[in-house]
Order: C-alpha cells, then structure tokens, then sequence
C-alpha cells in the first residue's frame, strides 16, 4: 500500500481527510472531502468555548483553498451544529481554517491581501480566480484589522495637509507623524470639522504631547489646531508660503501683459513657468531669456527678486531677526502697487506667527509631497477608490512609518 497522503498539506485542528478527487479531466482542480475528527471535543465558532453537544449535523459547505501547482483546490466540508451553553443556543462549530459565513480559507484570504501589496485588485483577480469584488473584501478585512484604528500613540510633531483625490474639488486631509513618516489618519474634506475629527479621537495627554504642527496657511486646519492643542507650535510650510507668492507673480505678469504693447506683449508670453521655476531648474536658454524678461521689466524684475527674499527667511533661527526680515519684506514688497500683493502682504501679517516658529522647528510638509506622489500611484488603481475608507486604509499601508532601531 502506498504510504503517500495529501493529508499533511491540509493540517486542520479537528478535522481529517476522508477522500480526494481529480474534479475536472484536465488535472486543473481537485476536490478534497474533510469532515469532522470525531475524536475532538467541537468549539463553538462565536465564543470559542467547547460545545456542551451536538445539536445536528449533516451539513455541507464547498470553500476555496490554496492552489496545489496548476490545480484549483476545492474543500467539500461536512459540519454539525452543536449546542453552546455560554451562547445559550444553536452554534455553527468552530472552524481552523476558515470563518463562519465565508467561502474562502484563512490561508487563501491572505495570500490575496499579501498579492494586493503588488498587484491591482484586477490582477489579483486574474491570478487567482476570484471575483474583483472578492478581492477588494478580502483586502478590506485585513486593512481595517491592521489600520482601521487610529494609532494616537507618540504622537510629537504633526505635518497637515489636503489631496485631491477626485476632480471637481474632492479633496481629503492628510495627517501624518512627521517622525517617523506614517500616516497616521485621512478624512474626507479639508474643512475644520474635518481635522476635528481627527482630534476626537485623541486623549487630553496625548494632545498635550503635541508640539508643532506644519501646515499650510489654510485657516480651517490652523483653527482646529488652535482648538485642540493650543500649546503646539503652528509652522508654516516655506513651500506652501511661495506657492501662494507664486499666484501673486503670475497676477502681476498678466496685468503687465495686458497693459504692454503688442511687441513687449509677445515678450512676455510663455514667461509663466519662467518666473515660478526656481533658478537652478532653468535650462541655459531659459536663464538667458529670464533675464531679458527681467531687465525689460522693473515690476516682474521686484516681485522676482521678493521671492528670492522671501524663501530666505525661512534660513533664520533668531526669532526676533526673522521678525525683523519679514518686517523689511513687507516694506519693499509694498512698493510694489499691485492689489494682489497688498492682500499677501496681509495674509503674512496675519500668518507671521507660523512662519517665525519655524526658527524653533525648521519643520514643513515637504514629508507629504512624498507621499502625495505615492498616493497618485495608488489612485491608478481605481477600483473600489469611489470608497474613502478603503482608499485611506490603502494609504495607511502603503506609508506604515520608520520604526526606531
């Protein structure tokens, strides 16, 4: 007699193989019939507990397991119910291997999650012939086990900022531990209530743990912040400050198109990308016509050389010189009269507090770009991403954090 078994490649507590079947001529599924080992006092699948007796059986379930090589596995399972006296009713028995009310096994379950760590749902699909929407459950399951709870703990220093997740404006907010570069929460919107929920969540030490967050200058988040732990520092992100200051120069640039004749007017045209590039970005050409365009005109020329200046506030660590240098920022950008300049002259006046705190934490939300790009990858993968849950949970595991050696 043959010593071989397959018996060793389904090692199930409480049950044994009783028979196994080629299911399809071509070899490319087998069947494999498991029932109850009767030796084995049953458990109950909801509490655990050992069953105080059988209540029934001659029940039947087909679940999917693992492939062998080529060879879809299929697990024909006889089960009983039996009588739970801490349930106090009727329990479908326990099983190892599988979940009450799933048609898959545990094992089968995670090598979907670990294959959706590489591959689309649709590839995953493909590789081991389930449903998409199968798939996309399946990753779910694990993703809210292993990230659906907000993790709060050794929380010090915060980078906030939004993604654009959809057209039309959708946008969700981003926090995450500047640290060790996990993100630690999503929501949906970029609204005040939005970070609140975040905050909700957090313990009053917890909150007091915080020392800074970096953001950029959107009133909601600074206003949640303010709420909620008024003692962390708010740091203004140097590129978020020059994006803004980048919306006043492309101002300036088209009302000077408009005013110029139609020679300088085909100058300056295309000069755009010139003047919010940064210098060292420029190819040779393009340096060479930045200053033609600059010394042709005196305007673009000053709020130019302003963003230079303003980028190199962000170099002090003396709170009272930054203060000082913003102060002589704010009179030489005042000569420029132009009425987008006097409202971001404003805007710093009422922001300065962030831009000078960044002297005691040289911090920003430059952490988040990475991540932004990241998440533009995962976005490709559109499937199921109509979901926010499952998209920020998606997010979560794709950015788990350094961990401290």
């Amino acid at each position: 007699m043959s010593s071989l078994s397959i018996a060793a490649y389904f090692p199930f507590a409480r049950m044994k193989v009783v028979e196994q079947a080629v299911h399809r001529q071509d070899g490319a599924a087998a069947l494999i019939h498991l029932e109850p080992d009767r030796r084995c006092r049953p458990r109950c699948h909801a509490c655990g507990e050992p069953a105080a007796g059988i209540h029934s059986q001659g029940y039947r379930r087909m679940l999917r397991d693992l492939a062998l090589a080529d060879t879809e596995v299929w697990l024909q399972v006889d089960y009983r119910k039996v009588w739970c006296d801490r349930c106090g009713k009727a329990r479908v028995e326990q099983w190892s291997f599988a979940d009450a009310g799933r048609r898959i096994t545990r094992r089968l379950a995670r090598y979907v999650y670990e294959l959706r760590k590489v591959l689309t749902i649709a590839e995953v699909a493909r590789q081991v012939n389930l449903d998409p929407k199968t798939v996309k459950a399946i990753d779910l399951h694990f993703l809210e086990h292993e990230f659906g709870q907000t993790d709060y703990e050794n929380l010090t220093i915060l980078a906030v900022d939004e993604i654009a997740v959809k057209k039309g404006h959708r946008y969700m907010t981003v926090v995450l531990d500047y640290l060790t570069g996990r993100v630690v929460w999503m929501g949906e919107g970029h609204k005040t209530q939005t970070l609140d929920g975040f905050f909700v969540g957090m313990s009053e030490e917890q909150k007091q743990a915080l020392q800074a967050v970096a953001m950029d200058m959107w009133g909601p988040y600074l206003q949640s912040v303010q709420t909620h732990c008024p003692q962390a520092k708010i740091v203004f992100d140097l590129f978020h400050v020059v994006k803004a200051y980048g919306f006043v120069i492309d101002q300036v640039r088209r009302d000077e198109q408009r005013q110029a004749d139609p020679q300088q007017r085909a100058f300056l045209k295309g000069s755009r990308y010139l003047l919010l590039r940064n210098a060292e970005n420029l190819r040779d050409d393009q340096r060479h016509k930045l200053d033609q365009l600059l010394a042709a005109n005196r305007t673009l020329s000053a709020v130019y050389i302003l963003k230079d200046q303003l980028k190199a506030i962000y170099r002090y660590r003396h709170p009272p010189a930054c203060r000082r240098a913003l102060a002589q920022w704010r009179a030489l950008a005042a000569e420029v009269d132009h009425p987008e300049m006097a409202k971001f002259i404003r805007r710093l006046q009422t922001f300065e507090d962030g831009i000078v705190n960044h002297c005691h934490y040289p911090i920003g939300t430059s952490p988040l770009e990475g991540v932004n790009n990241r998440i533009k990858v995962i976005k490709r993968d559109a499937y199921g991403f109509h979901d926010p849950r499952y998209f920020a949970l998606k997010v979560k595991q794709a950015f788990p954090g350094r961990t401290s050696e």
